[in-house]
């Protein structure tokens, strides 16, 4: 039986019989990424403050399977179906990519969005082999639009499938800066421990030698040990947590994109080192790179790097706009009212 979330804490078992135009989300995540659960409440914000005659419901991941049936029963020509950015389009992430294999290739009447995301298939048999079924499923559906949420994934998602491609920011670069004026102690590195991590391990001894000397330093991950899972009624007091850990910090060391986001919501200094396939290169040089206090660097000499992170922590907070640039998401979207 699956769960939908008609609002964060309206859990029901039965979608609701009404004549409001419905925006089904599918693939919101309950894992502890809060990367990608940002992701999913700036996606309900964004649909809820701009498309607000549409009555949105989301579909945990887990849910997914039971709900396309229901789903598909009751569905009309008005409703939008979604499937939740984050992670990455390919083959790095198998068990997401299939969910969107499955959910692109049922709902092939409804304007279907793939919401903001990266894209790669790794160039191996392997990847080439799950690139081939993705490309099977897309195009059984005509109204399907992906959305890259950088350039190189823009390009590559045009060339790898024959859907309409569209260009946003990362949706978490939709959500509101929050100035709480916090006296800043210390230096948070925030890593990755899995298959995208390239980052020397030399690099950030080197890095804390540097910050240390001066403030205490403290790593963490943006993925969470407890809970152990999150779902739409827990997520947004998560998030702001984690906004109030780095609101409170001198500067952020990190290879997450999503760490460099939320230091951009705060206003606090950030440091990013890349990941394997170039994510938050890109998308850092596509929409944050005319923010003064985060910087990308591959830089490896201790000496380079001291001085971008001199850079970054002297730099003063400015106003940024990006909402202009989810233009290209907001026309897709009819407006019903």
């Amino acid at each position: 039986m699956a769960n939908f979330y008609i609002n964060p804490n309206n859990v029901v078992h039965e979608l609701p019989k009404n004549n409001q135009p419905k925006f089904f989300m599918f693939g919101v995540p309950s894992y502890t990424n809060l990367g990608d659960q940002a992701i999913s409440l700036a996606e309900r914000k964004y649909i809820e403050a701009e498309f607000p005659d549409y009555q949105y419901i989301e579909i945990v991941e887990e849910d997914d399977d039971a709900a396309i049936p229901v789903v598909k029963q009751c569905i009309t020509k008005q409703d939008i179906v979604a499937f939740t950015g984050g992670g990455n389009m390919g083959n790095l992430y198998l068990n997401h990519e299939r969910a969107r294999r499955k959910v692109f290739s049922t709902f092939t009447d409804n304007l279907t969005i793939s919401f903001p995301q990266s894209i790669h298939f790794e160039d191996n048999e392997a990847g080439l082999y799950e690139q081939k079924l993705s490309q099977e499923a897309y195009q059984k559906n005509p109204n399907l639009v992906l959305v890259a949420r950088d350039a190189q994934s823009y390009h590559r998602m045009q060339t790898t499938f024959n859907n309409k491609v569209i260009f946003t920011p990362d949706m978490v670069l939709y959500m509101k800066s929050v100035n709480w004026e916090f006296n800043r102690n210390g230096a948070l590195f925030v890593l990755r421990h899995d298959s995208e991590k390239v980052v020397k391990k030399s690099t950030i001894d080197n890095i804390k030698d540097i910050l240390g000397n001066e403030r205490p330093v403290k790593r963490v991950d943006t993925v969470l040990d407890e809970p152990q899972k999150i779902t739409p009624v827990t997520r947004e007091a998560l998030f702001d947590s984690e906004l109030e850990l780095f609101s409170h910090q001198e500067i952020i060391i990190t290879d997450r994109w999503h760490a460099m986001v939320f230091s951009v919501l705060t206003g606090t200094p950030c440091l990013l080192f890349g990941n394997s396939y170039g994510k938050g290169k890109h998308a850092y040089i596509d929409w944050l790179e005319h923010i003064n206090w985060v910087s990308y660097t591959d830089e490896e000499d201790t000496e380079r790097i001291k001085q971008q992170i001199n850079a970054v922590m002297e730099a003063k907070t400015h106003a940024y706009d990006l909402i202009p640039d989810f233009k290209q998401l907001h026309d897709l979207i009819p407006h019903n009212r």
